[in-house]
């Protein structure tokens, strides 16, 4: 008996030993502009202009689906914290405006980062995923 929980308390232990850690984003893995795929669970939109662009001196910039929006962020190793400041007001069709609200909720409540399979998680304090991005290549300007 005691050797079969002592052999399950090996497999336990190394199979824990074995889960990988949540991979740290460097600064640099953030830098530039990634696209908005995934807002509060709903993909974006097809052709959706949504986008966040992360600058070396802590500029944000972007577009929220519909309007043009900038501001600053602040990260620590996987902490991140997004703070908007200033946005166009043009109106959209109701199914960006709708989009663009929920893009900026998410915002507001993003703590936390994730880099995995190639795609930049925002995450909120509880670990649940806010909004899904991917890398783009164009340059920053």
């Amino acid at each position: 008996m005691i050797k079969h929980i002592l052999g399950a308390t090996v497999i336990f232990l190394g199979l824990s030993a074995c889960q990988s850690q949540p991979q740290v984003v460097s600064n640099e893995q953030l830098m530039g502009r990634w696209h908005v795929d995934v807002v509060l669970d709903t993909p974006t939109i097809n052709n959706s202009p949504a986008n966040l662009v992360f600058a070396p001196n802590g500029q944000l910039t972007g577009n929220n689906s519909c309007n043009q929006f900038s501001g600053h962020y602040a990260q620590q190793g996987n902490l991140l914290q997004l703070a908007p400041s200033d946005s166009t007001m043009k109106a959209c069709v109701d199914s960006l405006m709708t989009q663009e609200a929920d893009l900026m909720k998410a915002i507001s409540l993003v703590q936390q980062i994730d880099f995995s399979k190639g795609k930049l998680n925002l995450l909120s304090k509880k670990g649940d995923t806010l909004l899904v991005l991917t890398k783009q290549s164009l340059p920053l300007s």
